[in-house]
């Protein structure tokens, strides 16, 4: 295990290696987590309304998924510059940010008459959204010891799949009893309610672990010092690709496709394609501790853990697809969805990657690169899905298929970067963590660029 090496590649000059954790710590990263759970509500709350927003706004599949293509290519765009925020302005003013947009988005679309202001109104939640978990991100960074890095961020994408839940079992029979508008804008109410603890109690981190003061040169090109100084650790961009590669699948399936696949291909009542849709959600809690509790006593197992959840995904997509018939069978529509459940505790080792690559300055940065590979691939496989949709008919085995392309583009870029990231990781190991021969003189924290 790593965590030392972790601690001291994380903290920046002239702060303690590891902030305290503890109960204040758990008070404050709990505040962030909940307008993270919120946001997710938002996110996913066109899962369960996709057919009923095809009815309201009078639109095709391709239209459809228009509104979570445009959602994603906000969230997806908006990383980079949030991570610039987060790492600049710090999470609390970042995450309130957000929490205005997205309240704001949520209200705008339960109220919008026509398709048009329906965009408008989910690329708005998009924009809000794509400041939450970055911000969350940062601040398990920054008040809990590394050691601890992994299973917070799992518990953090734990928490957000709890907001899924809530979206299926929830929003699901009260959007089909008081309606859209009621529906939707009542939840935008939890807005409200998560803003009022953030704005009087969050702080960004600890008594004695702020940021290092910036020297008078250093805001002078900041931004592109940043993003190049991220991009250029392998460990950044193997990050990218491991996320990329892992989350789309379970993405696409919850975010858009999921319900329309089974009514209308499998041909199961909304109720059970619901129940099932609820599953993935299950698996995913249950398979984020188990994910977070590994990688954290074995970092070894972080490439395994990602391919073989690729594998498994791939594997299970094909026998739904190919299985002979209209339609599979329902104990392998439930292994399907047992198995998805593990797409997102696997798209979090990206951020095991990319975190101990970067020392704390540059955390929200190499984070929000990270973070963009999966809405990337997600935006992506909803627009191809929803294309190769109405050009055949509906044939839901073809639009899937797109699932395999990306796989494969994303488990080359993974087996290519692989080598240099890990032996950048043990690079940084020997010079963080001197033994007895270790020269005189201080101990480099950061390796030169010369590898990238």
């Amino acid at each position: 295990m790593t965590a030392p090496v972790n601690g001291s590649a994380d903290a920046a000059p002239g702060i303690p290696a590891d902030p305290p954790g503890g109960r204040k710590a758990l008070a404050v990263w709990g505040i962030g987590v909940a307008v993270y759970f919120v946001a997710v509500i938002f996110r996913t709350s066109l899962g369960v309304a996709g057919l009923d927003a095809a009815d309201r706004f009078h639109v095709n599949a391709s239209a459809l998924a228009t509104f979570s293509l445009l959602q994603l290519l906000v969230y997806a765009g908006m990383q980079i510059p949030v991570g610039l925020m987060v790492d600049r302005l710090g999470t609390k003013k970042v995450l309130t940010l957000g929490a205005v947009l997205f309240t704001v988005g949520q209200l705008g679309f339960a109220l919008s008459p026509s398709y048009g202001m329906a965009l408008a109104a989910r690329a708005l939640l998009g924009c809000g959204d794509a400041m939450t978990f970055i911000s969350v991100l940062r601040l398990g960074t920054r008040w809990f010891p590394a050691r601890r890095g992994p299973l917070m961020a799992q518990l953090a994408g734990l928490v957000g799949m709890a907001g899924n839940l809530v979206s299926t079992l929830v929003l699901a029979p009260v959007l089909h009893g008081v309606g859209w508008t009621a529906a939707f804008a009542g939840s935008a109410a939890a807005g409200l309610v998560v803003l009022v603890p953030l704005v009087l109690f969050l702080r960004d981190h600890p008594e004695g672990h702020g940021p290092a003061p910036r020297t008078a040169g250093a805001s002078g090109g900041f931004v592109r010092r940043q993003i190049r100084e991220s991009w250029a650790e392998p460990g950044t961009r193997l990050g990218l690709w491991v996320h990329f590669t892992t989350q789309f699948p379970a993405m696409v399936f919850l975010l858009l496709w999921g319900m329309p696949f089974l009514v209308e291909a499998q041909g199961l009542s909304r109720t059970t394609a619901g129940g099932l849709l609820t599953l993935v959600v299950a698996s995913n809690m249950a398979l984020g501790l188990v994910y977070g509790q590994i990688v954290g006593r074995r970092q070894s197992a972080r490439i395994p853990l990602a391919l073989g959840t690729v594998g498994l995904t791939a594997l299970l997509w094909a026998a739904v697809l190919g299985y002979p018939g209209d339609r599979a069978p329902m104990w392998l529509l439930v292994t399907l969805c047992l198995v998805l459940g593990g797409c997102g505790p696997a798209s979090m080792i990206g951020f095991d990657f990319a975190r101990p690559a970067n020392p704390a300055e540059r955390q929200g940065t190499a984070s929000g690169i990270t973070n963009m590979g999966g809405f990337l691939a997600s935006m992506t496989t909803l627009l191809t899905v929803g294309i190769l949709l109405d050009a055949t008919g509906d044939n839901y085995r073809i639009a899937f298929s797109t699932v395999f392309v990306l796989e494969a583009v994303g488990v080359l870029s993974i087996l290519r970067l692989r080598p240099l990231a890990l032996a950048r990781e043990r690079e940084r190991a020997r010079a963080t963590v001197p033994g007895p021969a270790a020269p005189p003189g201080p101990v480099p924290t950061e390796p030169g660029r010369a590898l990238a």
